[in-house]
């Protein structure tokens, strides 16, 4: 037979990633940082030394989620699956050609031990530092946005939050409570049996209102870089208080005049003014529709760069879409 097929190779997983791969740095980085974490694993790992199965390494851990968050795994049963058969993925993560796959189930239960640690918040806190300290980060100009995150929990699981003690079945067998369509839902008389902290909420006019948390960054625009996160309960006012929030904080922490670009939705006298107290500038676009018009006057409109910053800031949906469809980030709500 011609061309015969050769099953044995001597090589390293490295050799199939390509030079320029974009995985590559990355690596180097997060490799960097967890090893300044050291600590802090030594510290949660300190019960396997008296005995017991050993644990899944933090470090591979974090490596996997974050392929999650980059290649957006919609699942952890999915990210075991393709880390058992991507070379690329196994070399990342630091699995040798031959090593076992945890089971999804296992991985999930080590993964919640990083969350309650605050381990992901630690590790976002040596990446913000890191780009301090190289320069990357200007201290001055930032851009803050909103999104919704939806929540992995079915309509049928809004029921209202006063049930009655009575647990048998209606005579038609329990059909009558999937027939929820043209009823009035909200917030405050209904919510969630499986998620209580999703609410039932919709971005604008246009859109449908669907189960949700709201997530909010923070960037700096000298890269883009995201320099602070948060997840709350979706609100009509929760966009603007947590970003005047993130900003009281950078303000407090700089001790300088900043600049913030933002939407249309943050053109409010109440933002505008809190924004102002801190010492930061507001070029939010404006909202001239709005009764009463905008709360943005020729004071901050008149410099150019009011239009710059408004243009990073219509840049910055970008880094919100993974985690709409994350599994990851409504996991860290979640816990």
């Amino acid at each position: 037979m011609r061309g015969a097929d050769s099953y044995t190779t001597m090589t390293k997983l490295v050799d199939f990633v390509p030079a320029n791969h974009p995985l590559r740095p990355i690596r180097l980085w997060l490799n960097e940082a967890l090893t300044r974490m050291d600590a802090v694993f030594s510290r949660m790992y300190e019960s396997d030394a008296k005995g017991g199965r050993s644990s899944i390494a933090p470090e591979k851990l974090i490596r996997a989620l974050l392929l999650q968050v980059l290649y957006s795994i919609r699942s952890e049963r999915m990210l075991m699956e393709q880390i058992s058969y991507n070379m690329l993925f196994r070399w990342f993560v630091g699995l040798a050609m031959d090593d076992a796959v945890c089971d999804h189930s296992t991985f999930s239960k080590n993964r919640d031990r990083l969350m309650i640690q605050d381990v992901i918040v630690s590790l976002f806190n040596e990446t913000v530092e890191t780009a301090r300290v190289r320069g990357h980060l200007s201290g001055e100009h930032f851009s803050v946005d909103g999104t919704l995150i939806q929540a992995w929990v079915g309509r049928k699981s809004f029921v209202p939050k006063t049930k009655s003690d009575d647990d048998s079945l209606p005579d038609d067998g329990g059909s009558s409570q999937e027939k929820w369509y043209g009823e009035k839902r909200g917030n405050d008389t209904q919510g969630s049996s499986t998620n209580v902290q999703a609410q039932l909420f919709r971005k604008s006019c246009g859109t449908g209102a669907m189960l949700c948390n709201m997530g909010h960054v923070l960037t700096d625009n000298r890269h883009g870089l995201v320099v602070n996160a948060q997840v709350t309960q979706a609100n009509d006012t929760a966009e603007r208080d947590t970003a005047a929030q993130m900003l009281a904080d950078v303000a407090r922490i700089a001790g300088t005049s900043n600049t913030v670009g933002a939407d249309k939705n943050h053109d409010t006298a109440g933002f505008v003014t809190t924004c102002r107290a801190n010492n930061v500038t507001p070029h939010v676009a404006r909202n001239v529709a709005r009764v009463g018009g905008s709360a943005i006057d020729v004071r901050t409109t008149r410099w150019p760069g009011c239009a710059i910053v408004s243009a990073n800031a219509n840049a910055l949906s970008g880094c919100l879409v993974g985690a709409r469809q994350s599994e990851f980030a409504r996991r860290c709500i979640e816990v």
